[in-house]
């Protein structure tokens, strides 16, 4: 299988939402649907645009545009950013991967993820991965992409933050311990529900 990885840009914003709209959640995922909004937004940034969910119909349909609507805006300013995976042309894959610097002080969801510019420090926040493509390399090729980049741009470190499992969990949208393990990240932190991995460049 030939993975082909490309940043995320306002260019591939089509690919994006045909990968989250068709095939990232076909498998019933409890993190779908989501369009990786999250860890950009503030909560308050976050919930004044859920306030026009009337506006775009109400109820879940409401719900999805509003979010979309969050996402296409991200793609479009940068503030999102991270890599697509494509197999023959399709989006198949999805690796949330930034600067430091670009998140806010504390994210919708509550992560503190911020460093300020001059620690020129990444992290890898979400993998997901087509269900029917899982186990076949594609989290392993999204996250050398960010590191051959992180390197190329002169970062200091790349951070993950891979959940605590005892066995293997589907749904584990940051990525098993064993991915940032293979690539040479060491653990540095230990929180109540996952670990802090820390690779320097």
């Amino acid at each position: 299988m030939n993975i082909i990885i490309k940043p995320l840009t306002p260019e591939l914003a089509a690919d994006f939402f045909d990968f989250f709209d068709n095939r990232a959640f076909t498998d019933n995922s409890p993190e779908g649907p989501c369009y990786c909004t999250r860890f950009q937004m503030t909560k308050e940034q976050e919930k004044a645009e859920f306030e026009k969910v009337d506006e775009y119909g109400g109820g879940k349909t409401g719900f999805m545009r509003v979010l979309r609507k969050m996402a296409d805006n991200q793609i479009e300013s940068g503030a999102i950013k991270g890599y697509l995976a494509f197999v023959d042309g399709v989006s198949i894959g999805w690796c949330n991967a930034n600067d430091k610097a670009n998140f806010p002080l504390e994210s919708g969801n509550g992560r503190r993820l911020y460093a300020p510019p001059d620690k020129r420090e990444k992290v890898v926040v979400c993998f997901e991965v087509a269900p029917e493509f899982r186990g076949q390399g594609v989290a392993t090729a999204l996250l050398k992409r960010v590191i051959d980049d992180a390197t190329a741009e002169g970062c200091a470190a790349i951070e993950g933050f891979p959940r605590k499992r005892d066995k293997r969990y589907e749904w584990d949208f940051t990525g098993p311990m064993k991915l940032y393990e293979n690539f040479g990240f060491i653990k540095v932190d230990e929180k109540e529900r996952f670990f802090v991995m820390r690779k320097q460049l």
